[in-house]
């Protein structure tokens, strides 16, 4: 299964601590902020967990919270998903941004 999302970076920008909290983990936030701008990476993760909500919903699994959908990154760069211990699924993620778009493709392995 496959989802995708894509958003404007611009939602993301200038928001309240209380609105990062509601979607995003710890890990997440302080990622997104040791950034110089952080609007691009928040809306970059935002898209990674609509896209891995929206593969596993295809496959009849059910999120809870986007929050419970976590988007790291390795050492090497690349993104990876953390997701409920319940839910034992491969899943490969890519995302990117440019200037006013932010997007991201999930796949989930079988």
């Amino acid at each position: 299964m496959i989802g995708i999302d894509i958003e404007d970076i611009s939602r993301f920008k200038d928001k309240p601590e209380e609105f990062y909290n509601r979607i995003f983990t710890g890990n997440e936030i302080s990622y997104c902020l040791s950034n110089k701008n952080p609007a691009p990476h928040f809306a970059a993760r935002f898209c990674a967990k609509e896209a891995v909500y929206k593969a596993l919903s295809a496959c009849g699994i059910k999120i809870s919270s986007l929050k419970s959908i976590e988007i790291l990154k390795k050492e090497s760069g690349a993104v990876y998903v953390n997701l409920p211990a319940d839910i034992n699924k491969t899943i490969h993620i890519s995302i990117s941004h440019e200037k006013e778009k932010a997007i991201a493709v999930a796949m989930i392995e079988f």
